[in-house]
Parts: structure tokens; sequence; C-alpha cells
């Protein structure tokens, strides 16, 4: 049928917001009864809304992935070259000309991380199979199958297969982390909501790919495939336009510039050679393209690419896994960081912080779900034999919970309920033993609130329980430390004490007790007739990281800002922003907010606010476009389905590796081995290495470049022979690219790295001071070696090969000692450090004299390249020339380094 029709049908049929209706309504207008749909009005649905399932993403063909390395206008320029020396037969020089683009090619297409493919991972998350309501009968189909109307039932373990309504729910709990960020399951029941509701506020509904963790229902498909809340989320991920990152954008500025003023040149240099000078057709044809492959430094994308892999080695050994070359670079651009709360900043264990008894408060150390920790009161550590108060307290937090905390591979693992977890490792730090048994009890529900256990102790059978506070302090007559106790009950002193630890940002649960005499069963209604004796309070959060505190300071001395965007809600948000040094402490944009605001107003939020809270994937999304918006380059963590497509449209997606899904690994550029905040800091540390390395790199190469285009376009002006040859001219490029700008890729960080702010992503490539060293290191390097070229062919008995292979040696040997000046960009050169920091340099630089030996000595590369074998004292020329530029520099930099100073003098008067 036609998609247009199916998706008129589709609006025909499923209510716009289910969560707001009640249920025989939504039922009616889904056409829906409790006998279910019959089989063939099944099949009807299914042609007209089509299969629940998301749509496969188109991939990118590995040809297509190779091809598109050669979309460069420099590479453009050198392929036209080749063409040109083919069509005349200068067949060497195209084989080198092509060889270089193709080994250039090769590099990126091996180092760059395979294409993105979150849509398979959100895929993942979806249920192969399910229980519907067919004909009358309950049977087991295809999740992909099901269609708007059908009846399912859902339990305890089951992953939800589509977006449904709830009819009926019984103590029903759905982990929904992915989906909204919250940290603990979502109570689920059937009554309608707000018509504007969050996702996390729809109670009455439950969302396909969430699992069940509790509780049974029997509910009404109102969503399948792409109409369901993942499936939005589905399309989001497939239409996130990914934006170019700074390092991409000015290397096509560059890229494009300099290819601009090549050719021109190159056609300038043509027409004059052509009009005031005798030279051929054929000779103006090479000498042209000599100047263009002269000028342009083919090797710079190769030094790119090894340089970015370089760092991905590097952040592997930290955690942090690069799926995408580009996105090393970026981190060191960074000047946002957008967390997630739930398993980024925070552990995603839930732990007891505080407890309250009669007596006061007591603080408990440790975090996660390892037992290790004590509770203190006053900074001192105290014990469960001096405080009966206490003693009382931990004895229902270890009775009345049916989890589990045990050991596995060095680590420890939660089996049940994760606020019940928290409860357990509570009673392990204080080596709490039961000491009795269980006779009866009630179990948690929705409905109910609290968790009831009848156990005996030594013949006396006592109630435990423990839940929501309002609930228990309604069943409670009395409180104290222990069943007998009969102190009259202030009411306002623990609501107080409720109030106090739920601004807080905590999850506060109470516990009582009673005496049961003989009884050897237990009810709701048992319960319900209170008489319970107020025993404390426990209040419960998802830590934060102690590292990643530490980190994200670091990260603020850096320049950089941290934002926390969290599906929670906002007391929680707040509470763990207070700890980790995020925002005011007192702030926080919920997604009511977001949403109300148009783009420009968000644009202000963004710059003035820090944390947001209750938000949703699209709420995320626009929080990130609205960032770059403002200018920032900014990085996205998370770990659910729902970062997914934020992360995908972030400058940098920053995934968590363990706890986080598929998609957004998938959605991710980086991937953090460790879910540690911490690593991320020291990823972004790294990312400035890199560019520092690159941007060596480019002021490194250049001068070579520049000085032999020089060479090159004086030759013609002057109608002197070309003291290079393009074969001679590719040589220079490949072994400055091959062997000396390697050892800069692997210089070490400087020591006040992450003490400057954020670089400028809209600047270019090359400031004004790396400029104008590029300029004068290419006219002393050209000069020279028009010096020297000139006085060796006119001296007698030396031929034109000769003085061109003086002419290449003295840009070789210039190059060489110009690397040891841009190791050290503003400092001085003349260190210990240059000579232990890095011994890849001096590798570097022993590989390309042998190079260089070989290219004057060795009878094959005199005839392919046209150089000839020098004297011993022919050498000192170019030896020469490299101490002179290695001078030069140096008296520049000190010279800067003068300037500077007195600048920060005055500044400081």
């Amino acid at each position: 049928m036609d998609t247009q029709i199916a998706r008129e049908r589709q609006d025909m049929l499923v209510p716009e917001t289910p969560h707001a209706l009640p249920s025989k309504q939504v039922l009616a207008q889904l056409g829906a009864s409790d006998d279910g749909l019959s089989a063939q009005e099944a099949a009807t649905r299914l042609e007209s809304h089509g299969p629940n399932r998301l749509p496969e993403p188109q991939k990118e063909s590995k040809l297509k992935r190779f091809f598109k390395h050669f979309n460069d206008a420099l590479i453009y320029v050198l392929l036209a070259a080749a063409v040109i020396t083919g069509v005349q037969g200068h067949w060497i020089d195209t084989a080198l000309i092509l060889l270089v683009v193709v080994f250039n090619a090769v590099i990126g297409y091996v180092q760059e991380g395979q294409a993105e493919n979150a849509l398979a991972g959100i895929r993942q998350m979806l249920s192969a199979t399910a229980t519907a309501r067919r004909d009358g009968e309950w049977v087991v189909v295809d999740a992909e199958d099901l269609v708007p109307g059908d009846l399912v039932r859902l339990g305890a373990g089951d992953r939800v297969p589509a977006d449904v309504r709830l009819l009926r729910a019984t103590d029903l709990q759905v982990e929904e982390a992915a989906l909204t960020g919250e940290s603990v399951p979502s109570d689920k029941q059937t009554d309608p909501v707000d018509a504007d509701a969050g996702i996390g506020d729809r109670s009455s509904m439950a969302f396909s790919g969430t699992l069940v963790t509790a509780g049974t229902a029997l509910a009404v498909v109102t969503g399948t495939g792409q109409h369901t809340e993942i499936g939005k989320i589905n399309t989001m991920v497939a239409e996130v336009e990914t934006l170019a990152t700074p390092l991409t954008r000015a290397m096509a500025r560059f890229s494009k510039v300099l290819s601009l003023i090549v050719v021109g040149i190159a056609v300038l240099l043509f027409f004059i050679g052509l009009i005031f000078h005798d030279f051929t057709l054929g000779e103006l044809f090479v000498a042209a393209i000599g100047f263009a492959v002269a000028t342009i430094p083919e090797g710079l994308p190769a030094i790119l690419t090894i340089t970015l892999a370089r760092g991905v080695q590097l952040m592997a050994k930290r955690n942090a896994i690069t799926r995408k070359l580009n996105s090393v670079e970026t981190l060191g651009s960074v000047t946002t960081i957008c967390s997630d709360k739930t398993g980024t900043l925070t552990r995603n264990e839930m732990t007891v912080q505080q407890v309250v008894t009669i007596s006061g408060q007591y603080q408990v150390t440790g975090t996660g779900y390892a037992p290790e920790g004590q509770l203190e009161r006053d900074g001192q550590p105290v014990s469960l034999d001096d405080h009966d108060d206490l003693r009382a307290l931990i004895t229902v937090a270890g009775l009345a919970n049916d989890s589990e905390v045990r050991r596995a591979d060095d680590d420890w693992k939660l089996l049940g309920e994760p606020t019940d977890g928290a409860l357990r490792v509570l009673a392990m730090k204080t080596g709490f033993e039961a000491g009795g048994s269980r006779v009866a009890g009630v179990p948690f529900n929705s409905t109910n609130k609290w968790m009831a256990t009848l156990d005996d102790h030594g013949g006396a059978r006592i109630v435990n329980l423990k839940g929501a506070p309002d609930r228990i302090l309604a069943l409670c007559s009395w409180q104290g430390a222990g069943p007998d106790a009969r102190d009259d009950l202030d009411h306002q002193h623990w609501e107080d004490e409720i109030d106090r630890l739920s601004e807080q940002g905590l999850r506060v649960l109470a516990a009582a007790v009673r005496t049961a005499d003989d009884a050897d069963e237990l009810t709701a209604d048992d319960v319900d007739s209170g008489g319970f004796v107020m025993l404390g309070l426990y209040g419960i959060i998802d830590p934060p990281r102690p590292e990643a505190i530490e980190a994200i300071a670091e990260c603020q001395r850096a320049g950089i800002d941290v934002k926390m965007i969290t599906g929670d809600h906002a007391g929680t948000a707040l509470a763990i922003a207070r700890e980790m040094g995020i925002g005011d402490g007192r702030t926080a944009i919920t997604g009511s907010q977001i949403e109300e605001a148009s783009d420009a107003e968000l644009q202000e939020l963004v710059r003035t606010s820090d944390v947001f809270a209750r938000t949703s994937p699209e709420h995320k999304l626009r929080l990130v476009t609205a960032l770059q918006a403002n200018g920032e380059v900014g990085a996205m963590t998370g770990d659910g389905v729902n970062d997914a497509p934020s992360l995908k449209r972030a400058d940098v997606g920053v995934a968590m590796g363990i706890k986080g899904t598929e998609a957004t690994k998938e959605a991710a550029e980086i991937v953090l081995a460790d879910d540690n905040f911490a690593s991320i800091e020291k990823a972004v540390e790294m990312g400035r290495t890199i560019y520092d390395n690159l941007r060596k790199s480019i002021v490194f190469i250049l001068p070579t470049n520049g000085a032999e285009g020089v060479v090159i376009l004086i030759a013609i002006i002057a109608g002197l022979s070309l003291p290079l040859t393009p074969v001679q001219i590719l040589w220079v490029n490949m072994l400055t690219s091959i062997t000396l700008s390697i050892a800069l890729a692997f210089e070490p960080s400087e020591p006040d790295i992450m003490k400057q702010p954020p670089r400028d992503p809209n600047s270019g490539l090359l400031s004004r001071l790396t400029l104008a060293r590029i300029i004068y290191v290419s006219l002393i390097i050209a000069g020279a070696t028009l010096l020297i070229f000139g006085l060796t062919i006119s001296q007698t008995g030396y031929s034109l090969e000769v003085a061109r292979t003086m002419a290449v040696n003295t840009l070789v040997f210039g190059q060489i000692f110009y690397l040891f000046n841009v190791r050290y960009m503003r400092q001085s050169s003349l260190r210990l450090a240059m000579f232990t920091t890095n011994p890849i340099a001096w590798i570097c630089v022993a590989g390309a004299i042998v190079l260089q030996l070989l290219f004057t000595y060795v009878p094959l590369l005199n005839t392919a390249l046209s150089s000839a074998p020098l004297n011993p004292a022919q050498w000192l020329y170019p030896v020469g020339v490299g101490l002179l530029v290695f001078v030069v520099v140096e008296v520049e930099k000190a010279v800067g380094r003068a300037r500077r100073a007195r600048q920060d003098e005055s500044a400081d008067s």
C-alpha cells in the first residue's frame, strides 16, 4: 500500500497522546477489544503500518570510502600535473606523482574508523518475540508482526516489544535508563497523566526497547517501528547532520587558497617564460609543473593522518578508543563538554549516603555496590553495638530486602532492585548478620509503596517495614529504637528531615518495625492496620565518581565549560552538580522550559546555564545545536540510546564503553573503555597535544615547499636552468614527510597545555608569527639553494647534475636543522630536553641523512633522480646553511620572548 495512505491510516488509528487518555478511550480509538485482534485484521494492519522494525541504513561502500580521500583541491592539482607529465612522456615523474597521491589515500583509508552504524545498535535493543492476543487466544508472535491495537502481556524480564498503553498493571516497574536517563526503574500504573508530560513522566506507558524488571501488565500497542519513541530517536540519528571538524574546515580553506595561488602563479610563469625567454613549450610545461609540485605540500595529508593515528594509539592507552581520526584533533578544540549524569558523572550504583534515627544523623562512607566503608557521626566511626537506634534501622535494611550483592571478577554485582541493593550494601558495611528467619512477606508494589517482612527472632515475631516515607509515617504510632519503643511520634521532625534529605537530591526511604505476637502469615491488610514504631530514614543517591570531580575542575581550569544534561529529576541533578562543581548549585533548566524556548532563547539559556534536567532526546539535540550556534565546539557524553542523536550531532560524541548501549557507541567518535569522565579530560589533553604537533608539522613542511617554489619561480623569471627537476622536488618533499615530519608526531605535551584556553575553532592553521617564520625560513633556504647552485654550476668541471645534487642537499639540511627549531615553537631549543624527550626525532634525522647519501652515491638513484656524487668538501655548504637557519630562528624566538615579557610587565603594572 502507498506510504502516504499507510501514514494516514496510522494517524487515524493511533491517538496522539495515549498516555493522557483513559484506557477505554485508547482501546476504542484503536479499534481493539478484550479479545485482541483477529488474525485477518492484524494482517491488514501489518500491510498498512509495515513491520515493527527499524529500517536498515544505507552503508557507504569501501570503494567510495577510498576515493573520497582524493576529494581535495591540492590533490586535484597533483592529478592534473600527473596527466600533463604523462602526455609529455615523462613517465617517471607521472609514476612518482601518482604514487604520492595513492599513498596518501591508502593511509587515510586504513587509519579511518569504520562508517557509523548507530541505527544497527538501536535495532539490537528491540524485542524478538511478544505474547499477543489473537482471535481470543494468547499466542507468541514475532515482535515484527505487532500492529497498533494488539493486546500484549508483559512480565519481569521481558523486553517491551512496542510502545504500549497500560490497561492493567500489578507492581510493574520498567528499566528506562537507556531512554530517559533515570537511575532507578520507573513505577508504572494505568491512570492517565498530563498530555504534556515528558517521556520519563508517562507512567501509563511502556516504551519499545525498555526492560520490565518487576510485576506484570496487560497493554495495548499504540506505536510500532518508526512510530515508537525509540523509532523517533532512530529517525533523528538518521537525519542529524554531522559538522566538519575545526581541522577539516581549516584544511579545506587552506587547500583551496593554496591551490588557487599555485595554479595562478604556474600559469603566470608559463606565459613569462613563453614571452620573455626562449624556452620550448615542453620546457615550460616541465617548469610550471615543477613549480606546482614544489609548492604543494603533497606529504601534508599523510603527515596529518599519521599524527592523528599516533594520537589514536596514545588515547587508547588512556582508555579512550577513537573511531574517527579527525575527532582526536577536535577534542583539542573543545570549549564545552556536555555530560549525561547517570553512568557518566555518577557510578550508576545506588548508595546509601546518610541515615537518620531518633538520635540524629549518620554519614555512610564508600560508594557503589562494593561493601567497603563505614558509618560515621561527626567524622568518627560508630558501631552497632553502641547504638541501638542504628542496629534497629540496619536490621530493617537487611531483612526487608530481596536483593543480593556478590563478588564476581574482582567487582561487586547486584542481583535485584537498585534501591534494595543500596540497603543490602549498607547492612554489609556494618557487618550485620540476620540472626533470624523470614516467615512471610508482602513485596513492594506501586500502590502500597512499601515492602514488609514477618521475621522470627529467637521465637519473637517482628514485622520489618520499609518504603516511601509518607506511607510509612502514616502507619506509625510511635518512634524509637526498636519494636517496644513508645516515644510519641514527632511528625514535624520527620517531615523536616525528609525535606532536608530531598533538597540534597537524595532518594528517601523510611523504616519502621512492630511486634507481631505469634503470627504465621502477613498480608497487606495486616500492615495497613498500623501500630508501627518509626525507626528512621535512609538517604540514597547514585554517587558521583570521585575522579570525575577532579577531572571537571581540571577542564574548568583549562577554560572548558562543563554542562550536565540529564533525563533525571531537577533535584537529583542539582545535588550531583553541587558535588561535582557544575553550575551555581541552585539553578536547573527543565525539559518543559527547553520546550517553550525559541531557538534564540535556547542559545541564551545554554550560554548562561550549566544544569539541564528532565530532558528528552529532542531536548538534548536542541541543546547541542544551540551550543554550536553560539560558536562553541562541543563534546557530548552519554550511555543511553536517548543520547545517540545528540552524540552524533556534537563535534565530538563520547560514549561509555561498559554501560553504554551499542547505539550510543556507534553514534560516537570516542568510546571510553572505563566509563570514566576523567578519561575525557585526559583525552582533551591529548587532543591539544596532537593539534600542537599538527601545527608544528605544517610550520615545518611549508618552508620546504616555499623554498622550492621560490627557487623555481626565480629560475624561470631569470631564464636560468632549473636548479631542481620535478622528480627531485618530489624526492625532497617525500623525504621531508616520510622521515623528518614523522618525528613531530611523537613530541610530548607542553607542560602548560591544560592551562591554556581553548583555541578559536574559526582561527586559521597559521598565526601571524608562524606565517612570518615560514616566509623568512623559506627565503633563507631558497636564497642559499640558488646561491650554491649558481656557484657550483659556474665552476669548471662540475656538471648540472652535481649542481642540482648540491641544491637538493641544501634544501634537506636546511630542513634537518629547522626541525629542532620547530620542536619548541616559542621556547629555546638549546636545552637538554631536546636530546632526551623525543628519541624518534634523532632516528628520523639519521634516516634522512642515510637517504641523502643513497641519493647522492647510489648509481641507480643517480640515473632515476638525475643526481651525482659529491666530494667531502661540498657537504660543508648544505651543513652550513642548516646551521644558519637554526641560529636565525633561535634569535627570532629570543626576541619574541623578550617582547612578550615586556608586554606582561606592562600589563601587571
